[in-house]
């Protein structure tokens, strides 16, 4: 049963709660980008996604695959496997710790549940992608496969390579998400290449574009209904969710600073305290 907007807001707390928990217990990871892209990813997970998460076999055969580009983003990534059921929630605890399934990139060696692809080399997520698209069309599968590239890494050229094969084979079962939240490890992103309009460039390479709020579920689902209705067009979908690095918490917003950085046990505190507590608790 599709979640309100009001039980989304509750979840994608939550899962800025793990992110933060998460980072500061292995004391390493990617806060800033999880948290820009907690609440779309939670939209995707519980509402427009169609999976089944007891039922899931790497080949994602009849079900909607998942995979992220900007590896990095593990800490939403596995918080999102972890509440919609993939693996037990209290298996966060093992984030990042040496022998554990869940890796700072993801991994599929050790057979994580809902990893269907390892990543985090960036650039090389939308390319496997793309593939998995292109499978799916030529076994006749009704299915949508989802990818979530990231702002800065859309500077990396095969990207742009992904982008004109996703095209050139009509794969409107594609839809691909960038959070745009203007940050990266560097600085903004305009600092670094001055990457400029990404909708003006996806338009130019073929693809149909949406441009949506990614902090506000109506926004976010409007986006996915118009991708979804663009299947038949043979024209694959780029959705660009206008975000803000570390949103939800008062100091990490906006800036590139929390990229890679772990908040320290005093800005946790502050952090959970300013998120709030949620009926699902912590793990």
């Amino acid at each position: 049963m599709a979640k309100t907007n009001e039980e989304l807001k509750i979840i994608s707390t939550q899962v800025r709660r793990d992110i933060l928990r998460m980072v500061c217990m292995a004391k390493s990871g990617h806060p800033g980008g999880s948290m820009s892209s907690a609440d779309f990813l939670t939209a995707l997970y519980f509402n427009q996604m169609k999976h089944t998460p007891k039922d899931w076999t790497r080949d994602g055969k009849g079900q909607d695959v998942f995979i992220i580009s900007a590896g990095h983003l593990t800490p939403v990534y596995y918080s999102l496997l972890a509440r919609t059921g993939y693996f037990p929630v209290e298996e966060l605890a093992s984030f990042r710790q040496m022998g554990t399934r869940l890796q700072g990139h993801p991994s599929v060696r050790k057979g994580l549940p809902g990893i269907f692809q390892a990543s985090g080399s960036l650039g090389q997520g939308l390319s496997a992608a793309t593939g998995v698209a292109l499978g799916k069309k030529l076994d006749k599968e009704d299915n949508f496969v989802f990818c979530l590239c990231g702002d800065g890494e859309s500077e990396e050229g095969q990207i742009w390579e992904a982008g004109m094969f996703a095209v050139y084979h009509h794969l409107d079962n594609l839809i691909a998400m960038t959070d745009w939240n203007g940050q990266q490890i560097d600085g903004p992103v305009d600092s670094v290449s001055g990457i400029g309009d990404l909708a003006e460039k996806w338009e130019a390479f073929g693809w149909k574009v949406i441009t949506a709020d990614g902090h506000d579920f109506e926004s976010i689902a409007k986006a996915f209904e118009l991708a979804k209705a663009n299947k038949g067009s043979g024209i694959p979908v780029m959705i660009l969710f206008r975000s803000e690095m570390g949103h939800g918490v008062d100091f990490m917003a906006g800036t590139h600073k929390w990229h890679g950085s772990v908040p320290k046990p005093e800005q946790l505190e502050d952090a959970l305290k300013q998120l709030g507590e949620t009926p699902l608790g912590d793990f």
